[in-house]
């Protein structure tokens, strides 16, 4: 009998990975072994289980779900991780790619494509949302200047970028990021002046029109 596909689900949301786990559980190939509520502990626990596929959300506490992903990379460049999460973009999106993932799904996706992507992703293949992969490729064929600015921002002030967008003050930034307060002054000037921004109201205003944070 073939060895069912081993998953270990990062969310911070318990009632959110109880349901994935019954839903996956409920096909006869795919075996939960494991689940965790933040980047740290979700980092810890691949170690521990090396399960054939990682499901993540991106928007979690601590070190967030991209920095997760890069861990993950570093230690096993071989893993396969899918991104499930409510960012439904081309932005996070590739981001998600670069950092190291092998998979991107909304969580306005149904079952039978979360199940479909884990089978695809643990074969060794990439799977993205089939709108996300259209826009994907067709932004990739493009031969006009017209590039998202954030694809500018380095992966640290596109994490600064976006905690700021979410409300976070520059003191709960650094304990997020454990990085000093004035490091997180430095990068939040680099990023305004890089995105010709000229204060925190049009920050949030690109954030929500890229879809980066929710209103």
């Amino acid at each position: 009998m073939t060895k069912p596909i081993s998953i270990l689900l990062i969310d911070d949301h318990p009632v959110v990975r109880t349901g994935y786990r019954r839903l996956l559980e409920s096909t006869p190939d795919i075996c939960v072994v494991g689940e965790a509520d933040d980047g740290e502990s979700g980092y810890q626990y691949y170690l521990e289980f090396q399960p054939d596929v990682t499901i993540l959300d991106l928007n979690m506490p601590g070190i967030g779900g991209l920095e997760t992903i890069r861990r993950i990379k570093a230690r096993d460049p071989a893993a396969h991780v899918l991104v499930f999460s409510m960012l439904n973009n081309v932005t996070m999106a590739q981001r998600s790619l670069k950092a190291g993932a092998t998979g991107f799904l909304s969580k306005q996706s149904g079952i039978g494509e979360m199940i479909q992507a884990v089978r695809q992703v643990n074969a060794g293949k990439i799977y993205i949302e089939s709108e996300l992969a259209a826009t994907l490729a067709l932004n990739a064929t493009r031969k006009d200047t017209c590039e998202n600015p954030l694809d500018m921002l380095t992966k640290r002030e596109f994490q600064i970028f976006k905690l700021i967008a979410e409300g976070n003050s520059s003191t709960q930034i650094a304990e997020k990021l454990a990085i000093s307060p004035k490091t997180v002054g430095v990068h939040h000037v680099n990023l305004m002046r890089k995105l010709q921004l000229q204060n925190t109201t049009q920050l949030i205003r690109l954030a929500i029109n890229n879809n980066i944070i929710q209103t």
